[in-house]
């Protein structure tokens, strides 16, 4: 099987999933039909429109391929017509999350290499392929995005994933690097979500508890003459 063509089922599967997530959110939010239609495509098409751009090799492949815009519609109607618990939601989030995640940061890695771009970009737009689409939903609805922090391992776990597939690459074997990335991947973001496990926040302390230490040294105050008021003459 050409690699070219597990790319593409890759990106499509990162497509679906994401767009399901993207329902999910719009189902939390309460939107209405249109509602789930637009965060559908935002989180299912986002990430590889970002990506394909910044490549600059060609319009988007979601512009070209006609079964990418129905893939991520798909995966917003499914959320449309699913009745299943808030609790039971959280877990299938948790799990596509993690898949979709892996597969596009690999898929990302995979598409930049292919141009001839090096490991640094590679990693780099793989990582973007990965979260571009999650962050732009996650703006629509008002919401700091999952790529800043403030919740389990995500940047994180696409660089790492993306690293695994340039490093397959280079070696002369995509394929494994490709199934290690997204196994390694899917795993460590659903043990992260699982345990809490996240970066850690910046240091506990404000400028101003440094400079405010810092005065200014006090300038000798000029004595002011004696006028008429002091009973002095002038």
């Amino acid at each position: 099987m050409r690699i070219e063509t597990i790319t593409t089922g890759l990106d499509l599967a990162g497509v679906f999933a994401s767009g399901l997530l993207g329902g999910a959110v719009a189902r939390r939010y309460g939107l209405d039909l249109f509602g789930f239609v637009v965060i559908g495509l935002v989180s299912g098409l986002g990430g590889g429109l970002i990506r394909d751009v910044l490549l600059q090799n060609g319009p988007p492949v979601a512009l070209t391929n006609s079964a990418y815009i129905p893939t991520a519609l798909a995966g917003a109607g499914l959320a449309f017509v699913l009745q299943i618990s808030e609790r039971d939601w959280d877990r299938v989030f948790t799990v596509l999350d993690a898949a979709a995640l892996s597969l596009w940061a690999t898929v990302g890695a995979q598409k930049t290499l292919a141009v001839g771009l090096g490991w640094m970009p590679a990693v780099l737009l793989g990582t973007i392929t990965a979260v571009g689409g999650g962050a732009c939903r996650d703006l629509l609805v008002q919401r700091i995005p999952a790529v800043l922090g403030g919740n389990a391992l995500y940047a994180t776990v696409a660089v790492m994933v993306s690293a695994i597939q340039v490093l397959g690459t280079q070696l002369g074997s995509p394929l494994t690097g490709t199934v290690l990335g997204i196994l390694a991947g899917a795993v460590l973001r659903v043990l992260a979500a699982w345990r809490g496990w996240n970066l850690p926040n910046a240091l506990d302390w404000q400028p101003r508890t440094v400079l405010g230490g810092i005065r200014p040294a006090r300038r000798p105050r000029r004595r002011r003459r004696p006028g008429p008021e002091d009973g002095g003459s002038r």
